[in-house]
């Protein structure tokens, strides 16, 4: 079989099963090698009332995966001699905090190391985009800068020194395009980038994302469980233009497909078409790690301009973002020495993409994504152990829960209930030993595995045997 094949076995047994178990009502994923499609489709809905399905062209929010693109824009000012990564961001926009004498540049907004933590910015305006309204104004220059500026006090360190994931940074970078090039934000991005790459139902507009009939209903889930329809979270460029900047921490709109042209001209080292939209020295500095993230399965990570990079996937570089706007999400990766990449979206929140897109990857690497990816490895380590165990004659009994990435030990007894963490003695639990952490206590927990059907746990003086 075929990379090729092993691939479309891989996305269509694998995207439905974890679309169930995720519960994700419409998906959507392209995949691209040397400037061709090798794989593009839409799975479930894109509106579950009308059960319309998601296709390759549905257009999806694709939330901080708009970063990428400001970072491109800010390079392209760089290289025509509009600014320096090094100029200070005041000398543009009206920024008024940091520390004297370390006045926070272009740079460490573009690489998130300002030194400023979150400041909500996207939580305020996300929220109220889906009929939340928090109380903080945020309609307008002035309210931005109120609220950015305000924040003195949160200030951790000085520029450079550690990673602060910021969107009003980014935000602030939008703001900068637009004083540098003396247009709105989205209008720079469109004329500059998007329409040079054939993007031609990318777009900022809300007006325009509701008059396409190939786009998604977003959705978010209520307390009960059930999907809720929304609006588009992110307002209306085009009615305050001066203020469309907002949108530069993740307010694009696009669709898988066309999103393989954005993934090609990065492979190609900045070019598309007979273009060249950024140099490939640049393009270069957007791709290489400028501030350290906590390491990954692969060794050192960490942030360029505008992606994430992983140094040393399976031997090879790979460069990623992912983004979300709550009822929306989007995930964009590539390896550059491969030539290969994949864009995925879905209409809400949830769904594991960076361990599908190294799966993807590791097939079109000639590898097995449930030896060499260590997310699968993990995952079936998880599912063996977690279900219900009883001691001698069921007189005690607990459950092993898998959520949100961990196991949890669960014990309802008939006085008091008890739910705590399983941290695992080893990244991949191979030892099979694990410990829960009490007032300062480790106390060890093992599980002995002599077959899939028969696996005891011991903890403290209780010996456990899985039932079910």
């Amino acid at each position: 079989m075929s990379a090729e094949e092993k691939l479309k076995c891989f996305v269509e047994k694998t995207a439905p099963e974890w679309m169930s178990k995720y519960r994700i009502p419409g998906f959507s994923i392209a995949i691209m090698r040397d400037d061709k499609i090798l794989y593009a489709e839409g799975f479930g809905a894109r509106n579950v009332e009308l059960n319309l399905p998601a296709t390759p062209n549905t257009l999806y929010g694709i939330g901080s995966c708009t970063k990428s693109f400001v970072a491109l824009a800010v390079l392209q000012l760089v290289e025509r001699g509009k600014l320096s990564l090094d100029d200070p961001a005041s000398k543009y926009i009206p920024l008024k905090i940091g520390l004297p004498g370390k006045p926070i540049t272009i740079h460490h907004l573009l690489t998130h190391s300002s030194g400023i933590p979150s400041l909500g910015t996207s939580t305020i305006a996300l929220l109220r985009g889906i009929g939340i309204d928090l109380g903080v104004p945020l309609s307008s220059v002035n309210d931005f800068y109120r609220h950015v500026n305000a924040a003195q006090d949160e200030i951790v360190d000085e520029p450079g020194k550690k990673f602060f994931y910021l969107n009003a940074g980014y935000r602030m970078l939008g703001h900068v395009i637009q004083k540098v090039s003396g247009m709105p934000f989205h209008e720079y991005i469109e004329k500059n980038i998007l329409r040079p790459l054939k993007m031609e139902r990318t777009t900022f507009s809300k007006e325009e994302f509701m008059k396409d009939p190939d786009r998604i209903t977003p959705y978010r889930r209520g307390e009960d469980g059930k999907l809720i329809a929304t609006e588009f979270p992110y307002p209306e460029v085009k009615v305050n233009p001066e203020f469309s900047f907002m949108a530069a921490a993740g307010g694009m709109i696009s669709s898988v497909m066309e999103l393989t042209n954005y993934l090609s001209m990065n492979i190609n080292k900045g070019k598309f078409d007979g273009l060249e939209l950024l140099s490939s020295e640049l393009i270069e500095e957007m791709q290489k790690i400028h501030v350290e993230r906590p390491r990954t399965y692969y060794g050192r990570y960490g942030y360029g301009y505008g992606w994430g990079v992983m140094e040393d996937f399976l031997g090879t570089k790979l460069v990623s973002h992912g983004g979300s706007i709550l009822v929306s999400t989007a995930y964009l990766a590539f390896l550059p020495e491969y030539r290969v990449g994949v864009a995925m979206a879905s209409n809400i929140a949830g769904f594991p993409y960076a361990p599908f897109a190294q799966a993807i990857f590791a097939i079109l690497m000639g590898k097995d994504p449930e030896r060499d990816v260590p997310f699968f490895r993990i995952q079936r380590k998880m599912e063996l152990l977690s279900g219900l165990y009883q001691t001698y004659r069921g007189l005690s009994k607990v459950e092993v829960v898998n959520k949100g990435g961990m196991l949890y030990l669960v014990q309802k007894g008939y006085i008091s209930e008890m739910t705590v963490p399983l941290i695992p003695e080893d990244p991949y639990m191979d030892s099979n030993k694990f410990y829960i952490y009490s007032n300062g206590v480790k106390q060890p927990v093992e599980f002995v595995i002599e077959g899939p059907n028969k696996i005891d746990l011991f903890v403290e003086r209780n010996r456990y045997h899985k039932v079910r």
